[in-house]
C-alpha cells in the first residue's frame, strides 16, 4: 500500500518544487509543473525550456484542469492522514527543507530560515546564505544581548522594589511618630478637644491607607514585571541549550517575547509615596485656634521631612535642623535631597511677598535662602542662582551672596530674617534686630520657590540647630 502511494505521489509531484501539484500545467513535452515554480523557474533562466528535458516551450500556459483535481484530491487525503497519524501517537520530527527531503545545512538571512543545497540554487539566487552553524552562532549572540537587556531590565525593578520596602519602614514610624506628637498637642488643649483629635487622626489614617493602597498596587506591579522578566529570563537561557534545528525553528517567538519586555519602560518610584507630615502636624495648633480661642504657637516655615538628607536631624515640630554624625536608613524617594546636607520647608510660594526669621546663633556652616521647586536635589549643583538657589550663606566667619559675592556685616549675625517678594523678583536678607539690609538679589521667577536650608557640622559651636524662629499670629 505504502509502495502505492508513494508511486501515486511520485506521479502527482512537480519536478521544480517537490510538492503535490498547485495549479498544474502541461507542456508541449508532456512534462508539468506547478503553474507559478514555472514562472519562476523561467525568470530566473531567463528562457521557456523545459526543466526536465530543456525543449523550448510557449509561455501561453493552461491550467490541466484533470491532474489539477487529482492533485487535490490526493492532498486532501494526505492532510486526512498526517492528522489522524498525529492525533495517534507522538513521533520524532527529523529536520528536514520544507521544500525537498535534505537536510538544511545553510540558512537565508534574507528569508530568515534554514534551507537545503537545492534551495538555495533554486529559490534563494542572490539572498545572502551562510552555513547553519555561522548563522546559530550570530543568532545566539544577539539572544545572549537580549539574555543581558533582561537581566538589567529585572535589576532595575529589584532595585526599585527595595526602595518601596524602605518607604514602607519608613511610612510606618512616620506614622507612629506623627500619631504621638498629635496625641500630645490634644492632651495640652484639653479633653474637650478629643472630637478635633479623633478628626485628624482619622485624617492621619485614612492617608495612610489611601498610600498603603497606592504603594501596594506598585508593588505588586513591580513583583509581576520582576516574575515576568525572571520567566522569560528562564526560557531564553533554555533557549540558547537547544541545538541547531529546535533552536532554529523556535528561537524567533522567544526572541520576540524577550526583547519586547526589554522595551520596557524602567520602573520609576512615585513621588508622594511617604506620609504628608507636614499637612499633619504643620501649624496644627493654630489651625485649631479658631475653635479654642486660646494663645497658640505659629510658625511660617515648617521644614518637610521627606525632603531632608540622611544626616540631617528635624525637631518634633518640623521648625529646626541639626546636622548629625551618622546617616538615617531613609528611603532615596524623588522628593529628598541626597548630595548634600539640605532641606526644603513645606510649603512653597508662587506669587505675594512672605517672609520668616532662621536662629542660627554661632553656628559656623550653614546656607539659608529659597530654591525653585525644579532645582537637582540627586546631583552636583551649588548654592547660586544659575542653579534656582537664592540664599545668603555663612562658612567661617565669612558670608556670601550665593552669587559668588562677598557680603560684609557690621557684626556676625544671630539670627537673619529672609524676605520674599515673588512678584518684583527679589529674595532679600535682614538683620532683624534693627532691619538692617545685608543683601538683596534679584531675578525673574517662573516657577514655586520653597525655603531652603543647608546646614554643615556644628564642630564646638554652642548653636547645633538652625531655627526657624515662631512668628505673631496672622489674622
Amino acid at each position: 500500500m505504502a509502495e502505492k502511494i508513494a508511486v501515486v505521489e511520485s506521479f502527482l509531484s512537480c519536478h521544480v518544487c517537490s510538492e503535490t501539484f498547485r495549479d498544474p500545467v502541461s507542456l508541449g513535452c508532456n512534462h508539468s509543473f506547478c503553474s507559478s515554480c514555472l514562472q519562476t523557474f523561467w525568470e530566473q533562466s531567463k528562457n521557456t525550456n523545459c526543466p526536465i528535458c530543456k525543449r523550448k516551450s510557449s509561455k501561453g500556459l493552461v491550467v490541466n484542469f484533470a491532474l489539477k483535481e487529482l492533485s487535490d484530491s490526493f492532498a486532501e487525503r494526505q492532510e486526512a492522514g498526517s492528522s489522524e497519524t498525529e492525533k495517534g501517537e507522538k513521533k520524532k520530527v527529523e529536520v528536514v527543507c520544507s521544500k525537498h527531503p535534505e537536510e538544511p545545512t545553510l540558512f537565508c538571512k534574507d528569508e530568515e530560515r534554514a534551507v537545503c543545497p537545492v534551495c538555495e540554487f533554486s529559490l534563494h539566487q542572490g539572498h545572502e546564505v551562510v552555513p547553519v552553524e555561522q548563522a546559530v552562532s550570530e543568532l545566539k549572540d544577539l539572544l545572549k544581548s537580549d539574555l543581558e537587556s533582561l537581566q538589567d531590565k529585572r535589576d532595575k525593578y529589584k532595585g526599585v522594589e527595595t526602595t518601596y520596602k524602605e518607604v514602607i519602614q519608613v511610612s510606618e514610624k512616620q506614622l507612629l511618630s506623627t500619631e504621638r506628637q498629635i496625641r500630645a498637642e490634644f492632651i495640652k488643649l484639653h479633653q474637650f478637644l478629643k472630637e478635633e483629635e479623633e478628626s485628624r487622626l482619622a485624617a492621619l489614617r485614612e492617608e495612610e491607607e489611601q498610600k498603603g493602597k497606592t504603594i501596594s498596587r506598585e508593588m505588586k506591579s513591580i513583583q509581576e514585571h520582576i516574575s515576568s522578566l525572571s520567566h522569560s529570563i528562564s526560557a531564553v537561557e533554555e533557549e540558547l541549550q537547544k541545538h541547531n534545528g529546535p533552536f532554529l525553528s523556535s528561537y524567533k517567538a522567544t526572541q520576540s517575547r524577550a526583547r519586547v519586555q526589554s522595551s520596557l519602560a524602567d520602573p520609576q518610584l512615585l513621588p508622594g509615596a511617604l506620609t504628608d507630615v507636614a499637612k499633619h502636624l504643620g501649624n496644627l495648633s493654630f489651625r485649631v485656634w479658631e475653635k479654642m480661642k486660646d494663645q497658640v504657637h505659629f510658625s511660617p516655615v515648617l521644614l518637610d521631612p521627606n525632603t531632608a538628607h540622611s544626616r540631617l536631624y528635624l525637631s518634633d515640630d518640623l521648625t529646626s535642623v541639626r546636622r548629625g554624625d551618622k546617616h538615617q536608613q531613609l528611603p532615596d524617594n524623588p522628593e529628598r535631597c541626597t548630595k548634600y546636607a539640605s532641606v526644603l520647608g513645606s510649603e512653597g510660594f508662587s506669587s505675594g511677598r512672605h517672609s520668616w526669621e532662621v536662629e542660627v546663633g554661632d553656628h559656623p556652616h550653614w546656607f539659608i535662602g529659597l530654591t525653585k521647586e525644579s532645582a537637582d536635589r540627586k546631583g552636583e549643583r551649588r548654592a547660586s542662582p544659575k542653579y534656582g538657589i537664592w540664599c545668603l550663606s555663612h562658612s567661617d566667619g565669612e558670608y556670601s551672596n550665593g552669587a559668588g559675592e562677598t557680603v560684609t556685616v557690621e557684626k556676625n549675625l544671630q539670627r537673619i530674617r529672609v524676605q520674599l517678594d515673588y512678584d518684583r523678583g527679589e529674595v532679600s536678607f535682614y538683620d532683624p534686630e534693627h532691619m538692617t539690609p545685608v543683601c538683596t538679589l534679584r531675578d525673574t521667577f517662573t516657577e514655586k520657590l520653597f525655603p531652603w536650608f543647608g546646614i554643615g557640622a556644628a564642630a564646638d559651636a554652642k548653636t547645633a540647630d538652625i531655627k526657624v524662629c515662631q512668628s505673631e499670629i496672622p489674622l
